[in-house]
């Protein structure tokens, strides 16, 4: 995991950004080709997982097992994704240059139409469900097989999680490590992946709505229209 994910995210982000022009059916078939890939790694971990005699309860599929839970998930969501719309918004109005990056990446990766869109979200339940399996579901259910403290699960977890990530460059991978903490902990709380896949899932929706907005073409046509003005 801490090698194909980054080389395969890096791959992938390279190519992307090497192109002069992405098309709707480039975009398409990046966001349908990454949910088949964490559909089919998913699926082999977790035949693994059943192989080497995990129970789904050591892995954290247990659903919503109390009301508190469910007001965890639903309470966090709204919080988390309204902080994630204002830093997007907050980060738009920025001229730093990772944010110029982030801009030339949204004008490629952001969906442009309700058709993109509907196959980007598609993209984003498949991330917030595969990946938390993974990361806060078998490999924290792996790291405490092997004897390890909370706060050690806690921090390899996450630090893997991070390193998957690279391809968003260093600040965006410290971010998703940091992030990966919080959810470590909920997870390990409650016992139960449901309100990280919740948050994952809204945090990735929220990402591509705020992204078309304020990162896609027609923000970078806008940025383009206000330094030609300016000069």
């Amino acid at each position: 995991l801490s090698v194909i994910l980054p080389w395969r995210g890096r791959a992938r982000m390279r190519h992307l950004m090497a192109l002069t022009n992405v098309s709707a059916r480039d975009r398409i078939w990046l966001y349908v080709s990454t949910v088949l890939f964490q559909w089919v790694l998913t699926i082999v971990i977790g035949w693994r997982a059943v192989a080497r005699g995990f129970s789904l309860n050591e892995l954290g599929v247990t659903g919503v097992r109390t009301p508190a839970i469910l007001l965890l998930a639903v309470a966090g969501a709204l919080l988390i994704g309204a902080a994630h719309w204002m830093n997007l918004r907050r980060m738009a109005r920025s001229n730093h240059p990772a944010v110029e990056r982030l801009r030339a990446l949204g004008v490629r990766l952001f969906p442009r139409s309700a058709p993109e869109l509907v196959f980007y979200t598609v993209l984003a339940l498949t991330a917030a469900l595969c990946e938390e399996f993974i990361f806060r579901g078998f490999v924290i259910a792996v790291l405490f097989r092997a004897g390890l403290s909370g706060l050690t699960v806690v921090l390899l977890s996450s630090l893997m999680f991070g390193v998957a990530h690279l391809y968003q460059g260093k600040g965006g991978s410290v971010g998703t490590g940091i992030l990966g903490a919080l959810f470590a902990l909920t997870r390990i709380a409650y016992d139960s992946l449901f309100p990280v896949v919740v948050w994952h899932a809204v945090l990735d929706i929220v990402a591509g709505f705020a992204g078309t907005r304020f990162f896609g073409a027609n923000s970078a046509s806008s940025a383009s229209g206000s330094d030609g003005t300016q000069s």
